[in-house]
């Protein structure tokens, strides 16, 4: 079958697809066959271009200065604007892909898949793709600051941040059997299109679960990257509500039971198996990396 330039579903597993696996997302352009030309002329495929996904770049280039740093309130500003106004069609999506209809739901545990749009010493571009019933399990961000826009799909989200020593009674947020005590940011169900959101190194929900309720596309920037030689591993946890565990140390929250705020205790865990996502390679817009 040939599209002229749009999108056609291909297979999470890494290799070239079709439709017999719902995963990978590419482009195919049309073969144009000239009728009275007898000599086939070899020309270069002109890669898609997007200019929302361009300034998105542009963005992240001066926003982002490196480890160490978080964007000031402006340049966080400036760069949910420019995420808000990203639609499907600016990373070559499109909600008529097979891998985004209901009928596509797979067999056995769903797996995640990833792709790298862009990767750099400051900030990286990519996405992440959740089949129904998929899920990215509790992790951390250490010492990042990340915007994710959800493109397609709706997701149940829950997210946590860790508590200041200084609101329990005694001063501590670890048990004797390693809970650690963190306040819930977000527990709600959330549905493209909606505005781009953002975590901090210790706040805004730093430490985030996924749950795909129909599949999604989600759009991330970190900034910086993961880097495990440069001690920003991902951590990975196990939650508890607080009211469970709320007798362990005999702590107290420091808080009014009025004001609406949930807590949970945290427990780091090994990595989970669900956990393992398929990268694939991104076949969509790129970016034009000129320097300064």
């Amino acid at each position: 079958m040939r599209i002229g330039a749009k999108l056609v579903d291909q297979g999470m597993n890494g290799t070239s697809v079709g439709h017999m696996n719902h995963s990978r997302v590419g482009y195919i352009n049309r073969v144009i066959r000239k009728k009275r030309c007898t000599r086939r002329i070899k020309r270069p495929r002109a890669l898609p271009f997007s200019m929302a996904l361009q300034d998105l770049f542009l963005a992240c280039r001066d926003i982002f200065k490196g480890p160490g740093t978080v964007p000031s309130p402006e340049d966080v500003q400036r760069l949910c604007r420019v995420l808000d106004k990203m639609r499907p069609e600016d990373v070559g999506l499109s909600q008529d892909l097979q891998f985004f209809q209901p009928k596509s739901a797979t067999k056995g545990t769903p797996r995640v898949t990833n792709t790298t749009i862009y990767k750099c010493d400051n900030f990286s571009l990519c996405m992440f793709f959740l089949p129904s019933a998929g899920v990215i399990p509790l992790h951390n961000h250490p010492g990042m600051t990340v915007f994710s826009k959800l493109l397609l799909g709706s997701m149940h989200i829950k997210s946590y941040d860790w508590v200041d020593p200084h609101h329990l009674s005694n001063g501590s947020t670890t048990t004797p059997s390693n809970l650690k005590l963190a306040k819930v940011k977000a527990d709600g169900v959330f549905t493209a299109p909606c505005n781009s959101s953002v975590l901090y190194p210790t706040t805004g929900g730093n430490i985030h679960a996924f749950t795909a309720i129909k599949p999604c596309a989600i759009l991330d920037v970190l900034g910086p990257p993961y880097s495990q030689e440069d001690g920003r591993d991902c951590s990975y946890y196990r939650d508890t509500p607080y009211t469970t565990h709320a007798a362990l140390n005999g702590d107290t929250i420091r808080t009014n039971e009025d004001d609406g705020e949930r807590y949970g205790w945290l427990e780091e865990v090994d990595m989970p198996e669900n956990s393992r996502m398929d990268p694939i390679e991104y076949l969509g817009p790129q970016v034009i990396d000129c320097g300064r």
